[in-house]
């Protein structure tokens, strides 16, 4: 699995998957992580405001990590005919 991340509902989508390719609900996710389901459903829906410590409690209950890299620069070409 591999997810570009740039915004808080880009991290919720990735978190979602990641918990789905588990087949985990939302509360098997909770208790694994020590995380309230209540706070995991707004990171997935990608609310802002999830502090970094919840965040990364879910991702290693996860098994997944954040990898840093320089933000890429889409080619135009890219979007041509994006909205035909």
């Amino acid at each position: 699995m591999q997810n570009l991340v740039r915004t808080p509902k880009n991290l919720g989508h990735a978190i979602r998957q990641a918990r789905r390719e588990k087949n985990w609900t939302q509360a098997e996710l909770a208790t694994r992580s020590g995380v309230w389901q209540e706070t995991i459903s707004k990171a997935e829906a990608g609310k802002g405001g999830t502090k970094l410590d919840t965040v990364f409690a879910l991702l290693a209950a996860l098994d997944v990590e954040i990898m840093v890299e320089k933000r890429s620069k889409g080619m135009s070409s890219e979007f041509d005919g994006i909205f035909e």
